[in-house]
């Protein structure tokens, strides 16, 4: 193929497919509890309280692994913390479903899985974005961005098939493998200098760390990565418990209908570049019209209550919300290569947004009892609402 005779495109390919499909055992993983928690809640043994107690401790280890493991990325090898995160990820996983007996020690095994999984990501964008042209950078980004989208309706779909504990041992075993593999072929690429290390480092006379970032914009996409992090982690989450309580689905019907509407969302990464593209590549304007669509589309969500539309609506709204985030993902934090912090800058932004959805997953469940669904859509709606006011590219006066 001609694809394979350009050496950059062909180490973007190897490189882009090991991430992306580590990444989507990552993904499939994370959003196993999620999927099956309408199993869960229906045996009795579970109510919606405990779920949105478990899932809000698993993103708060998440988060602060993502801070922690974001500037340990920057110093080792990501061969090494790639590999070892899926493992010990796993490992977890796994035990939590046979650990039930002892509520308060499965909270900590569960967020335990957070934090290892958290070893992934920041090495992963700082390996890519160094080994790679800006262009295949974007490529390969957003293909594991796609993975972690799809890794949802995977989840869905085992879930609608096998026992919530079986889902959970699948999902452990694919983590494994994926961590095995990852450190062969790592050691393949760095053979092949497809890897290389300490290529970028951060520039002494641009004022420290922290005045370049801002130099960077991160102040600006820290709150998209925020509100973008509440509706793809959260709102997410809790899709599954929404279509079977609120518009009166089955468990089993409930699973497969996530497992559709998550399989439609994670087409959100193609869209957000396409798109990203057609607007002569500017982020502000590609986040701000995926924040304007969201909204418009919460707000079809809010006011239609007939199931099949009431679906179509949420679906558009998460999709767009994610489009917003795969500009942040897929194109501003591997754009961060010169500063030699991408890594750090990914794993703060990942913190900061697994963090809001800590907050948010508890703050959701208990809403339910005491708002409603319908008002907690139009929480969701706010939350957009404040996404387009940040994204408006507000131009400073001259002096």
């Amino acid at each position: 193929m001609n694809l394979f005779k350009n050496k950059d495109v062909r180490n973007a390919i190897f490189l882009g497919t090991t991430c992306s499909v580590s990444y989507l055992g990552v993904y499939f993983a994370r959003n196993v509890l999620g999927a099956v928690s309408p199993q869960m809640i229906e045996t009795g043994a579970f109510t919606n309280e405990y779920i949105g107690s478990v899932s809000s401790l698993y993103f708060i280890f998440y988060a602060v692994g993502q801070l922690i493991n974001g500037v340990i990325g920057d110093k080792i090898k990501a061969k090494y913390m790639i590999s070892l995160g899926l493992i010990l990820a796993g490992v977890c996983n796994f035990l939590f479903p046979y650990m039930i007996g002892y509520e308060n020690a499965a909270k900590v095994v569960y967020g335990l899985t957070g934090f290892f999984l958290a070893m992934i990501y920041a090495p992963m964008t700082k390996v890519v974005s160094e080994n790679t042209t800006p262009i295949h950078a974007v490529r390969c980004s957003l293909g594991y961005t796609f993975s972690s989208f799809f890794g949802s309706p995977l989840a869905g779909i085992v879930a609608a098939a096998l026992a919530w504990k079986t889902v959970f041992d699948i999902s452990s075993i694919a983590l494994w493998i994926m961590g095995v593999c990852c450190f062969i072929l790592f050691i393949i690429f760095e053979k092949a200098k497809i890897i290389t290390y300490g290529k970028y480092k951060p520039k002494k006379d641009e004022g420290g760390s922290i005045k370049i970032l801002i130099k960077h914009q991160i102040i600006k996409f820290t709150l998209v990565s925020i509100i973008t992090g509440i509706i793809r982690t959260t709102v997410v989450f809790w899709l599954p418990t929404y279509i079977a309580q609120y518009l009166g689905f089955s468990p089993e019907t409930s699973a497969l209908l996530f497992t559709v509407s998550t399989l439609i969302i994670s087409a959100s990464a193609f869209i957000a570049i396409f798109m990203y593209e057609r607007l002569g590549r500017n982020m502000n304007k590609s986040i701000l019209i995926s924040f304007i669509a969201s909204a418009i589309s919460f707000a079809g969500a809010y006011f239609v209550k007939m199931p099949a539309v009431n679906i179509a609506f949420m679906v558009l709204a998460i999709l767009f919300s994610n489009c917003a985030a795969s500009i942040l993902w897929s194109v501003y934090c591997p754009s961060l290569r010169d500063t030699g912090m991408v890594s750090s800058a990914t794993g703060f932004l990942d913190f900061v947004s697994y963090m809001a959805a800590a907050a948010s997953s508890t703050l959701f469940a208990n809403s339910v009892s005491t708002i409603g669904w319908q008002n907690l859509i139009l929480s969701w709606f706010a939350i957009i609402v404040v996404g387009i006011i940040v994204a408006i590219p507000f131009k400073k006066k001259k002096a």
